[in-house]
């Protein structure tokens, strides 16, 4: 993105989740976030995303009423941003499932985790530690000195 698109979904970031906040908070049973904007590089659609507080059905429900109340959250922010933008951009709003995705990787990392360490827990008599990642033959695990001897 260039920087005029960076500064400008800022701005539709920040003005969208103040509109959303004031104006139209009483719209929503679930707490809304609005997490990023992207914007195309014409500067004609904002693609906004928002975290939505719930279950699923929530979620689903919220960003659904955010889709049917954009018209109104567009006329809202051209009443803000009309020195600043030639054009007000279309906005399409979608549900920000960063924070799902990340719990599911970290999870997911956590059953590796336990089965690297059940399977190494049986055999780790068998074979010595791998401290030897560098490779120069020292398994003390301290970093080789470089340079001349006794240096």
């Amino acid at each position: 993105m260039s920087i005029r698109t960076e500064r400008v979904a800022r701005l539709i970031q920040k003005d969208v989740a103040d509109i959303l906040q004031t104006e139209l908070g009483n719209e929503f049973r679930a707490m809304v976030t609005v997490t990023s904007a992207r914007m195309t590089a014409d500067l004609g659609i904002a693609y906004v995303y928002v975290s939505v507080m719930g279950d699923k059905g929530q979620q689903t429900a919220a960003v659904r009423h955010l889709k049917d109340l954009a018209p109104q959250v567009r006329s809202a922010l051209a009443g803000r941003v009309r020195h600043q933008m030639r054009a007000v951009p279309e906005l399409r709003f979608f549900l920000d499932e960063t924070i799902e995705q990340a719990q599911h990787m970290d999870a997911l990392f956590a059953r590796i985790r336990e089965e690297r360490a059940h399977r190494e827990g049986g055999s780790s008599e068998e074979r010595p530690p791998d401290d030897d990642a560098g490779g120069d033959g020292s398994a003390s695990g301290e970093t080789p000195q470089l340079g001349p001897p006794g240096a």
